[in-house]
This record gives structure tokens, sequence and C-alpha cells, in this order.
């Protein structure tokens, strides 16, 4: 008999399905091949194994199931934050997006040096390096409004001057028919945008 057929008889042999002849002969290759004697062995105790987990108790049964479901990994009970960005979806989104355009733009104004000068009628201003003047005898026809440079008026402003993250110095012959707004902080400069950006939608 070869290992091959010997190794297929001990699933019968186990089941109690060979005549007494095929036993014989499994047993007798077995006594002179180790390797089947082995491998018989093995699924000796499987098979021990598997009756001894399909014919216990339902006591131990119960006590097995209980072992098992105490060994996985306790799921994690989710937070109420969480819970309650599920439930309201869009507030979510909505806040979200607040949050990255206050961080990106404090990010900004923290980053930003550049001059920018803003204005209907710029052809009446000077500018000299970071200073923008306003020249005694001149007159600008709407707002004006100067980031990160300085700002020296000696004639007219028809409308609001707004300095952003820069200095003001009015002449005694200056004169502004409009607000002046002086935003030297992150979040004025925050409210002035969104504030000029609605005022944008509404005219449009």
């Amino acid at each position: 008999m070869d290992c091959k057929l010997a190794v297929s008889l001990m699933h019968d042999y186990l089941d109690d399905d060979l005549s007494k002849e095929q036993q014989l002969e499994l047993k007798t290759h077995m006594l002179s091949c180790p390797d089947c004697r082995m491998q018989f062995k093995e699924l000796e105790q499987t098979d021990m194994l598997m009756y001894s987990l399909t014919h216990h108790t339902p006591s131990a049964s119960l006590e097995l199931t209980e072992r098992i479901m105490n060994s996985l990994p306790k799921q994690k009970k989710q937070q109420l934050w969480l819970t309650w960005v599920k439930r309201h979806p869009a507030i979510t989104a909505a806040a979200i997006f607040v949050l990255v355009m206050l961080f990106s733009t404090v990010s900004f104004w923290d980053q930003d040096t550049q001059l920018v000068v803003k204005g209907s009628d710029l052809d009446q201003v000077v500018i000299e390096g970071n200073t923008v003047i306003v020249p005694e005898g001149k007159s600008i026809a709407g707002n004006l409004t100067v980031e990160n440079g300085k700002t020296q008026i000696y004639g007219d402003v028809q409308g609001n001057l707004t300095v952003i993250d820069g200095s003001l110095y009015q002449a005694s012959t200056a004169h502004i028919s409009g607000q002046v707004k002086s935003i030297d902080q992150a979040m004025d400069w925050i409210w002035y945008k969104i504030t000029n950006m609605f005022s944008d939608v509404a005219y449009r």
C-alpha cells in the first residue's frame, strides 16, 4: 500500500467505514511508515477535538460563547459630538467651511505684506515706496483703500477711507467726506472682507 492510499483510508477508518481487511492493511502500512503514523495521530487528535466541540453540554456551549464574545474587541461607543454631526450635516459642513476660511484668512493676513491700493480715481494718488499720498489740491471721487502701507492725506477724499495694517496721517488741509476706518487686527480684517463680499454680491 502506498502513502496516498493510506491517507485516504485514514479518514474512512476514523469514521469506522473500512472493512476488516482494509483496516488490517492500513495498520500494517502504518507500522512500517513513520510519516503515515504521525499523520494518522494528528488526524485522530483533530477528530477527537471536533467530537468534543460538537457534543458538549448546553452550559458548556454558553460558557464557550461567552468566552469568545468577551475576547472580541469592544466596539467603541460613538461620542456625542459624532452623533450630532451625523444628525446635522449641513450645519457641520458650514461650520467646517467657516473654520477653514478663518484659518486660511488669518494665515494670509500674517503673510501678506504687499502694498495694495484700491479706488476709482487713482490717477490723483502719488505712491512713493510703501507710502500712498493724496496731495493737497487733489480730489478723489469715491472710496480709497490702502493695505500694508502708509497713507498721507493732504487733499480731498469724497468717500470712505480704509487703511488696513498700516498708518494714517491727515493734514490740516485734508477733507474726507465718508468714514475713516483703520484696521490693524486680523479679526477686524476678516469682518471687513466678509462685509465687502456681501456688499459686492448685493450690488451685482
